[in-house]
This record gives C-alpha cells, sequence and structure tokens, in this order.
C-alpha cells in the first residue's frame, strides 16, 4: 500500500512536471490552522476535482523528508508577499501522514472492512503521533 509517513514530494514533482493549475493557495489556509484551536480543516470537492493533486501538493509542502523550495518557489504561496512568511515558516517543516483511500479499499477489499482496519490504524497513529510531531496532529 506504499510509504504512510512522510512520501516526499515525487508526486507533486510529477503533477508540476504537467500542466499544472496552481491551488497553493490552499496551503495559507492549512498554515492558518496549525497553531490555531480547532486545526481541522476539511477539504471537500466533488469527483475527479482534484482532491489527490491538492493531497500531494500539501505533502510536498510540508513533508520534512525533502526539500521541496523548487517546486513551490512560482507558485502564488511563494510570490506573494502576504503570504511568505507563513510559507517559509511552514515548508518541509513536519512530519506528514499520507493515506490513499482507494489504495486502503484495494488492500482490504471491499468497503465494508474499512472499519475493522481503522480501529487497528487510528490507535497506532496515536500512539507515533504522541512521539513525533505530525501534521496534522492527532489527538
Amino acid at each position: 500500500m506504499g510509504n504512510y509517513l512522510n512520501p516526499g514530494n515525487s508526486g507533486f514533482t510529477g503533477i508540476r512536471n504537467d500542466t499544472y493549475v496552481d491551488k497553493s493557495g490552499m496551503i495559507r489556509l492549512i498554515n492558518e490552522t496549525i497553531e490555531a484551536p480547532r486545526r481541522l480543516t476539511c477539504v471537500s470537492r466533488p469527483r475527479r476535482f482534484g482532491k489527490s493533486f491538492a493531497a500531494q501538493m500539501l505533502c510536498a509542502y510540508y513533508d520534512r523528508s525533502c526539500d521541496s523550495s523548487s517546486l513551490f518557489e512560482d507558485l502564488e504561496i511563494a510570490r506573494n508577499p502576504q503570504y511568505v512568511e507563513s510559507y517559509r515558516r511552514h515548508l518541509n517543516q513536519y512530519d506528514v501522514i499520507y493515506l490513499d483511500m482507494t489504495a486502503v479499499i484495494g488492500a482490504v477489499g471491499d468497503k465494508e472492512k474499512m472499519v475493522p482496519f481503522w480501529n487497528f490504524c487510528v490507535p497506532c497513529s496515536k500512539i507515533a503521533a504522541s512521539r513525533r510531531r505530525f501534521l496534522p496532529r492527532l489527538t
């Protein structure tokens, strides 16, 4: 099912090497919630509207295991003077957990088995999160 912890920026690199519509403004919204009392952000979009691309962009931006500055230097988040301080402060500073739900469904066999799968995974994630600094923080 792949690498879940700090997947790097290869997914976003592949996206940037093709036609890309800049959605980096989403990063500013996420950055504003990092130290807020309510740290949850819901990114809901219809099918085929770029949720996976957005998730890969966020992984590349926050993942501490890589240097993604070259991927973002020409995007809105890095060029807009209002966002630059926040952009630099959070770029590649966190451990990231990336879960591709289509891969999870494929691994467990069907949607009905997902609840037992998550009942196993979530406590493991909480233990891991308590030992390291993750984004999003699991509590």
